[in-house]
């Protein structure tokens, strides 16, 4: 199982925590920067990947990175506020 960490504090903008989760989990070149996306790349994997947050961040990183905890749940990722 991989395992990735999100610092909301790290980023600016919601294109840079997708950028950063693409970079974590090496998806590919084609992965859209959206949830959708995400969603389309995580359930193409043979083994769930996992989700740590350290901070969720504000505002519209927050949002974003409540939206993604979600989607690596519903792909049978296990997801841990750390």
């Amino acid at each position: 199982m991989h395992t990735i960490m999100l610092d909301g504090n790290r980023y600016h903008s919601v294109s840079e925590v997708y950028h950063a989760i693409a970079v974590m989990l090496s998806l590919p070149d084609y992965f859209g920067n959206n949830a959708d996306a995400l969603n389309d790349c995580l359930s193409e994997r043979a083994h769930p990947a996992s989700l740590w947050i350290l901070s969720s961040g504000r505002d519209e990183i927050a949002r974003c990175i409540a939206l993604i905890a979600r989607v690596f749940e519903e792909n049978g990722g296990t997801v841990k506020e750390i």
